[in-house]
């Protein structure tokens, strides 16, 4: 063993005992060393601690101040250093994918832990999941509090706690902040572990957006045996410091530092900087123009101003000099529904006026005012925006600055700014005109002209905040784009608030701007009106009135008159006859004639019967997914679709959520933090056993059909055509039934809004809710991103069953009974309706029936006819006997005739001599001979 001395060990504290005590021992800082080391006395309660910028002095057991240059939180630890990872955390990666089949993705995930950043640390931003781990043990309950940027829910971020009570994870994420946002969180005595997590799902082209995180401080700790050296670019000046303050622009200070120190002239730097850097020369990129407020001529001046803060300098070779400011022009006019005081102010016109930026009109009987809000003119920022720009904190630097018939993006002060432009309005009121149409729950909307101009990749941001929320994306438009307008409907009335947000890669790219021409926001509470417009008139004909629901107003006499049957009403243009709009086919409207709708029943003529059909077991909300699709590094993931066919009289019944900032590890029920209702919605899904969670990951849910165009047998409708060939039909004799909707949603991609067409196909073999497909060409249910295709097969597609759907089969009489039974034609392509007729009996005549009626009837006709032929065969010989009597006669008198009243035998008068005949002709040879002899002669004159 080796005598030590002061410098070679230090002091630490023994567990606590059961009564709260603990010893302090000497522990030296290589091993082997045993001998003079202090021996161990009676240390302080375990329940001591220190105050925020106090440390323990081991050596005496009691708190001290931090010296300059240095603080402390007392019963805390700070991290706000991420240069390097700090000592007790653990940054690892891991693939959570169970599809093996994708081994290359299992070996790339070592480089995608949490970033190094400096002032933070920033998450991974592909499929990989990482995690940051830090454990501690606290002396007496705590908390854990931290700062973050979370504005992607591509990413799945999750801050959870291990320790000795299972305690749960907690998550309340403010998803799409553009500034750090603060987060505390209750730890429990005893073991606490931390973790950070994120994994991405990247399912689209553009790379998400890593979740930042900095100034992690925990407290519980009891004590801290040293303090925490103030970083660089901060420092502290006095004694007892629980935290170190930032040095302002133009100044710098290093690791410990008690002041900071100035920059040269030739020098600058931002706020909390390290070091100095070297002025560039000033350029027309540095610069500004906005304009003053109108003075009482009516006329403004044009203001140049450098950019704030000033990093340039003027006096470098090649610098450019600021433009002479003070330059006078006309004031612009104000804007519509204000009007020019004397002092060259614009003021709003009272109610019941409008204007066009001049002067106030009262609006005339019959009229009312159109409240809102239209900004074009750019002269002043208006009352209700404010502008600030957002580098992870607020500044007081303006971000948009007005230039006359536009606001653009100021230059902003250090890379990656946010230029925001902010609009609140109190909230919104249909006018009396406008019937409350609580289906379509359209209340006002806003629309604003932009324009962006890029050299790399910007960014401008429409974002939308409800009574005072966290604001969120709507829109998100990338890189340049030309002039062009875009309109968000609003549905809540509510107090709301309009964001535009603009980041440009850099400073240095200070060219790239962002441009508002105008901006337009109707049915706004205490607004203003540049137009009236035609109301309803009471019966005292003195002031507008409500028209009842389903009415227009006709302009010529200010009455209401309703609708004409399967029309819908334009809520805000309700004028005229016109503003009712027929509904599609197999469609109707709904009883205050705000929307058609489908009630799932349907009647189709073809081929001289009438077709009815019944969807209402396909009425219901129906899922399904389509893939599964899988990533670049091979994360599965589906693409889900929720269906409502029909809806419920007009009410979007189909919902898809995201769930990304709700995920309960331990199975709560998830509250989702956003869904859209309508009749289609899509959303990605990336299945528990993919993310290691234990229920799905819902994500980006979009709505694909708002409105119901119509449904029919027709291939187009509406400009939205089903394409056959997407779906290729089997059975050509029965076409499918196909429903087509719209959505007002506006990309990008589909500057008309999105469109569904599902094709609902005959299928018996499908029983129930059928199968339902996507286009095999379109795996995704879209071939253009804009239109979405799905095939529906199931019997309960096929029309109801009629009379013409059967026929009877008779069966042979057997035993005097005959069966009629009644069957369906084949194939059966009908479901439901009438059902199949029972069967019938009747009673019949077999055949030896008949054969013995007819064996009767012949033997009856041949008596009959033996019958007749013996009489006329008695007749044959009495004519034949008085034939040649008459013979005899003539030959004995000289050759005449004896004139002969009758040549036959008179009535009672008998044969009077019995002849003998000699002929030999058969029976009916001699009827035929007597019906060719002349029964009459007459006695002609013989002449000798």
């Amino acid at each position: 063993c080796f005598k030590v001395w002061l410098s070679e060990y230090h002091y630490e504290y023994t567990a606590c005992n059961s009564q709260g005590s603990r010893w302090r021992v000497a522990v030296p800082h290589n091993p082997g060393l045993c001998t003079g080391l202090p021996d161990p006395i009676k240390g302080t309660k375990c329940s001591f601690s220190c105050k925020a910028g106090e440390f323990l002095d081991m050596k005496n057991q009691s708190c001290m101040p931090c010296a300059e240059g240095t603080y402390s939180l007392g019963t805390g630890i700070r991290f706000d250093e991420w240069d390097e990872l700090p000592h007790g955390f653990d940054n690892k990666a891991t693939n959570l994918e169970i599809d093996y089949s994708f081994s290359e993705s299992l070996g790339n995930c070592s480089l995608s832990t949490w970033s190094l950043k400096g002032d933070y640390i920033a998450s991974n931003t592909d499929e990989c999941t990482a995690t940051l781990v830090y454990a501690v043990n606290l002396k007496q309950s705590g908390t854990v509090s931290f700062e973050y940027i979370y504005q992607d829910s591509s990413i799945v971020f999750e801050f959870f706690i291990q320790n000795d009570q299972c305690q749960p994870t907690v998550e309340d994420w403010d998803l799409n902040c553009l500034c750090f946002e603060h987060l505390q969180v209750e730890l429990s005595q005893g073991n606490n572990v931390l973790f950070w997590r994120t994994t991405a799902f990247s399912v689209w082209s553009k790379t998400p957006k890593p979740v930042l995180v900095r100034n992690i401080e925990i407290t519980g700790v009891a004590f801290t045996s040293e303090c925490f050296p103030c970083k660089a670019g901060t420092y502290t000046a006095k004694l007892g410091s629980s935290f170190c303050q930032p040095c302002p622009a133009n100044s710098y200070s290093s690791k410990t530092a008690t002041s900071c120190h100035q920059c040269e002239p030739a020098m600058y730097s931002e706020p909390g900087s390290a070091s100095c850097k070297p002025r560039p020369a000033c350029t027309d990129k540095d610069y500004f123009y906005t304009h003053t407020a109108c003075d009482t001529n009516g006329e403004t001046q044009l203001m140049y101003k450098w950019a704030e803060p000033k990093i340039c300098s003027e006096e470098l070779p090649g610098s450019v000099e600021l433009p002479a400011s003070g330059v006078k022009t006309t004031c612009p006019p104000c804007n519509p529904g204000f009007f020019k005081t004397n002092t060259s102010s614009c003021e709003p016109c009272p109610y019941g006026s409008y204007s066009n930026g001049s002067g106030c009109i009262n609006c005339t009987v019959g009229t009312e005012p159109a409240l809102g809000f239209e900004y074009k003119w750019w002269n002043t920022l208006p009352a209700n925006m404010e502008t600030t720009v957002l580098n992870g904190v607020l500044s007081a630097v303006s971000g948009w600055e007005v230039a006359g018939d536009y606001i653009y993006t100021a230059a902003g002060a250090s890379d990656n700014d946010f230029m925001i432009l902010t609009l609140v309005i109190p909230g919104f009121s249909s006018p009396q005109s406008v019937m409350e149409d609580s289906e379509s729950k359209e209340i006002a909307r806003i629309t604003f002209v932009f324009e962006t101009i890029c050299s790399m990749s910007c960014e401008l941001y429409f974002m939308v905040g409800v009574n005072s929320r966290t604001n969120t994306p709507v829109e998100t438009w990338i890189g340049s784009k030309g002039k062009q307008s875009y309109t968000y409907i609003i549905e809540k009335n509510a107090t709301m608030s309009f964001t535009w947000a603009f980041q440009r890669t850099g400073r240095k790219y200070t060219n790239d701007v962002a441009k508002l021409y105008s901006i337009n926001v109707t049915n706004v509470i205490e607004g203003v009106a540049s137009y009236c417009r035609v109301c309803a008139l009471e019966s005292s004909g003195s002031s507008c009135t409500s028209c009842p629901h389903g009415h227009y107003i006709d302009r010529s006499t200010g009455g209401c008159y309703p609708c004409a049957a399967n029309t819908y009403l334009k809520a805000h243009q309700p004028y005229g006859s016109q503003a009712c709009i027929p509904c599609g086919p197999g469609t109707k409207n709904n009883p205050i004639h705000s929307l058609c709708y489908s009630d799932c029943h349907l009647s189709v003529i073809a081929d001289g019967r009438t077709l009815e059909y019944d969807f209402s077991a396909l009425s219901n909300s129906t899922s399904f997914l389509v893939g599964p699709s899988f990533t670049t590094k091979g994360l599965k993931y589906f693409h889900h679709f929720n269906i409502s066919l029909c809806g419920n009289h007009g009410r979007k019944m189909a919902t898809c959520t995201d769930n990304v900032t709700d995920m309960h590890i331990l199975g709560k029920e998830t509250e989702f933090s956003k869904s859209t209702s309508s009749y289609v919605c899509q959303s990605i899904i990336v299945p528990s056993d993919v993310m290691a969670y234990k229920s799905v990951v819902s994500s980006q849910p979009v709505s694909l059909a708002d409105r119901f165009v119509g449904v029919t047998r027709e291939t187009t409708l509406d400009n939205i055509t089903s394409f056959p060939d997407y779906f290729p039909a089997e059975n050509v004799g029965l076409p499918d039934v196909i429903f087509f909707y719209r959505s007002s949603d506006v990309t990008q991609t589909c500057s008309a809004g999105r469109a569904t067409a599902i094709r609902v196909r005959c299928d018996p073999l499908k029983p129930h809710s059928g199968v339902l497909s996507v286009p095999s060409k379109c795996p995704e249910g879209t071939c253009d991103g804009c239109t979405f295709h799905f095939l529906w097969e199931t019997v309960e597609a096929c029309p109801l069953c009629s009379a013409d759907d059967y026929h009877a089969i008779i069966s042979a009489c057997v035993g005097g009974i005959q069966r009629t039974t009644y069957v369906w034609r084949e194939p059966k392509l009908c479901s439901g309706g009438i059902s199949l007729p029972d069967q019938k009996v009747s009673i019949c005549k077999s055949m030896d029936f008949w054969l013995k009626v007819g064996i009767s009837a012949g033997t009856c006709a041949a008596i009959l006819l033996t019958a007749m032929t013996c009489y006329f065969w008695k007749k044959n010989q009495k004519l034949e006997y008085k034939y040649s009597k008459l013979v005899m006669n003539s030959s004995a008198k000289d050759s005449e005739l004896p004139a002969a009243d009758s040549c036959a035998i008179m009535e009672g008068e008998d044969a009077e001599d019995d002849l003998i005949f000699t002929s030999k002709n058969s029976l009916f040879g001699k009827i035929r001979a007597f019906t060719t002899k002349v029964r009459c002669f007459v006695r002609p004159s013989l002449h000798v």
